[in-house]
């Protein structure tokens, strides 16, 4: 009986002592160099966001902090890692609106709620409804009307299947009731090409790509998405200004991740940061160049909008009966 007392006592210090190096580890958090995983090709709008949070991290902490470009399979690769990584909060991701979307069209090897735990968002961009000139519409209101006049007979282009801007399409189609067809291009610079050639006649695309063509009358601008006007683009009312309600939610945010078990003491810690960074004009003033909206959710309430993303893209994508080949 003795020896079994001297067992117990044994285990009950290893435990004891696990714990404590445990939770002595969280609140030495970060000791070591954090792994920035983007699910993104480098060189596209995401590379200077990642840089940008990645630089104040490594000041802020002292210590490195990796830029691992992941791309492939429309985000789903970069997330896989990510989900698969220990959750010591030494593993962090860029993500994007796309996180819950993605697999809702395409097979995937995790569950973006149950296998990711948000920590924090930190911009929005919003999509602008450009036109062709050839479009004889001026407003939003003249262009859904015209778009019924003609159904089925009008093209919308998009950066590839199955992102937001083909989400944002079908709900346009859904909330003004009208039929156009869906042209997927790779990449939103042959789509733009093909806007402005005639090719198609209606896009969905961000701020930045659209505000040259917009000032030089080579495309027209219906609306943006988003409950206010953009700085970019002040002149463009939004589509519930233009009279058409419904499309405030579908612009894309960014934000951090981590794997799900990454404990709340590390998520608190990285949300908190964020946050402060949030704060400094010099990070808003990088933020607005490049088009996008200072965006600070906690990981409460952005979890949250992983939610209701998840219930919106569902609910759209069973409405339009959008199906995706492998």
């Amino acid at each position: 009986m003795t020896t079994f007392n001297a067992v117990v006592r044994m285990v009950t210090v290893g435990v004891l002592m696990s714990i404590a190096g445990t939770i002595a580890a969280q609140q030495d958090y970060p000791n070591k160099a954090i792994r920035f995983i983007t699910p993104y090709a480098p060189g596209g709008a995401t590379t200077p966001l990642t840089h940008l949070f990645g630089q104040k991290l490594k000041e802020s902490w002292g210590q490195p902090v990796i830029v691992d470009n992941r791309p492939g399979a429309g985000t789903i690769l970069g997330t896989e890692i990510l989900a698969k990584s220990p959750p010591d909060g030494y593993t962090i991701m860029l993500a994007s609106g796309n996180l819950v979307l993605v697999p809702l069209l395409f097979p995937a090897p995790y569950d973006a709620i149950k296998d990711l735990a948000p920590v924090a968002t930190f911009a929005r961009s919003e999509h602008v409804l450009l036109i062709n000139p050839s479009v004889p519409a001026n407003n939003l209101k003249e262009f859904i009307a015209y778009a019924k006049s003609k159904p089925g007979q009008l093209n919308y282009a998009s950066p590839g299947a199955g992102g937001s801007q083909h989400l944002a399409h079908e709900l346009l189609n859904i909330m003004a009731d009208v039929k156009t067809q869906h042209i997927p291009y790779k990449g939103a610079g042959p789509a733009m090409i093909d806007l402005i050639g005639g090719q198609v006649e209606l896009m969905f695309s961000n701020p930045t790509n659209a505000i040259a063509y917009v000032k030089s009358g080579k495309l027209k601008a219906m609306a943006i998405t988003g409950k206010t006007r953009s700085s970019a683009l002040p002149q463009i009312p939004t589509f519930t200004e233009a009279g058409l309600s419904g499309l405030d939610e579908v612009g894309t945010w960014y934000g951090i991740i981590v794997p799900a078990a990454t404990p709340k003491v590390i998520i608190d810690k990285l949300s908190t940061e964020i946050y402060k960074y949030m704060a400094m004009p010099d990070l808003k003033e990088k933020l607005v160049s490049q088009d996008l909206d200072p965006f600070f959710s906690t990981p409460e309430q952005f979890a949250a909008l992983l939610k209701a993303d998840l219930a919106r893209f569902t609910r759209i994508i069973k409405t339009a009966n959008i199906k995706m080949e492998n």
